[in-house]
C-alpha cells in the first residue's frame, strides 16, 4: 500500500441551513441519504463549533445510526482566530491547519463541518482544505445546501457571472460606500453581487440598500432557505421602497443579491 493510499480522506460535510432558527426542516429533506451515510460513519471531525456539530450528529443518528456514540466522537474546533479574521488574512498570513489533520495522516477519514451549509463557502474551513491538498489528503465534497447558489438561482439575476463578497461593513458611511461600489460594478459589468448579514442586522441593511441604490437596480433577498417559511423576493429597488417589509419579517438568515 502506498503512502497516499494509507491516508484517510477529508469529507466536506454540509449541514442544514436552519442553525439558530426556531423551526427546523427534516434533515432528510435537505441532505441526501449518501451524505447522511458518510456523516454517520465518520468519527473524527474538524468543526466550526463542537456544540452545533453534536446537535447535527444527533439529527443524523435519528436517520442513520452513528458508527460511534456522540461521546466517542473526536471533534476538534477551528481556532478562534479563524472565526475572527477568516482563513485568508489580507496580509497573506494563513493559519496552519495541518495539525488538525493528524488523524487523516494516520488513515482515518475525517469530516470538515460548519454550523450551516457547506464548509469553506461563506464559512471557515478553506485553510483546512488547503492543508489537506498540501498533505496529499484526498478532499471529497458531499452534496447539500449552499445558500449562495440557492439565492442566485432564485434571484433571476445573472447566473453566468457572479461574485460573493461576504459581509458589508457595519459602520454606516463605510457600508454606504461599499453598497454603491457593488452596485456600480454590477450595473457596469452585469455581474451579480451576493452578500450576507446576520439576522438581527437585516432590517438595517435593507434600509441602507433602499437608501443607497438606484431605483432601477434589481435587489433579491432570500430568507429561510430550505425551511418551510422560505421567502425569496426579487424586484427593483423602487418596488422595494413601495413595499418595505416589517422588521419582524426579516429576522431570519438571509442572502442578498444585486444586479441589473
Amino acid at each position: 500500500m502506498t503512502a497516499e493510499a494509507s491516508k484517510g480522506r477529508l469529507y466536506l460535510v454540509p449541514t442544514p441551513l436552519d442553525h439558530g432558527c426556531a423551526e427546523q426542516a427534516a434533515i432528510t429533506e435537505v441532505l441526501p441519504l449518501g451524505t447522511l451515510q458518510v456523516a454517520a460513519r465518520l468519527t473524527h471531525w474538524i468543526s466550526e463549533n463542537a456544540k452545533s456539530t453534536r446537535a447535527f450528529l444527533k439529527r443524523v443518528d435519528a436517520v442513520q445510526p452513528l458508527a460511534q456514540p456522540l461521546q466517542a466522537q473526536a471533534i476538534a474546533e477551528l481556532p478562534r482566530a479563524v472565526h475572527k479574521k477568516g482563513d485568508h488574512d489580507p496580509t497573506g498570513a494563513r493559519p496552519d491547519a495541518r495539525p488538525l489533520l493528524a488523524a487523516a495522516l494516520q488513515g482515518q477519514d475525517m469530516g470538515l463541518i460548519s454550523e450551516a451549509g457547506m464548509p469553506a463557502v461563506a464559512d471557515p474551513g478553506s485553510s483546512v482544505v488547503r492543508a489537506a491538498h498540501a498533505l496529499g489528503i484526498e478532499v471529497v465534497p458531499l452534496v447539500g445546501p449552499v445558500s449562495i447558489l440557492l439565492t442566485l438561482a432564485a434571484s433571476g439575476l445573472n447566473g453566468q457571472s457572479f461574485a460573493f463578497v461576504g459581509y458589508v461593513p457595519q459602520e454606516a458611511a463605510a457600508r454606504a460606500q461599499r453598497l454603491r461600489e457593488l452596485e456600480a460594478w454590477a450595473r457596469k459589468s452585469g455581474q451579480t453581487q451576493l452578500f450576507i448579514e446576520t439576522p438581527y442586522r437585516n432590517a438595517t441593511l435593507l434600509q441602507a440598500l433602499l437608501h443607497e441604490l438606484q431605483a432601477t437596480t434589481q435587489l433579491a433577498v432570500c430568507q429561510g432557505l430550505t425551511l418551510p417559511q422560505v421567502r425569496c423576493t426579487s424586484r427593483s429597488v423602487a418596488e422595494w421602497r413601495r413595499a418595505m417589509p416589517a422588521p419582524a419579517a426579516l429576522a431570519m438568515p438571509a442572502v442578498y443579491a444585486i444586479g441589473r
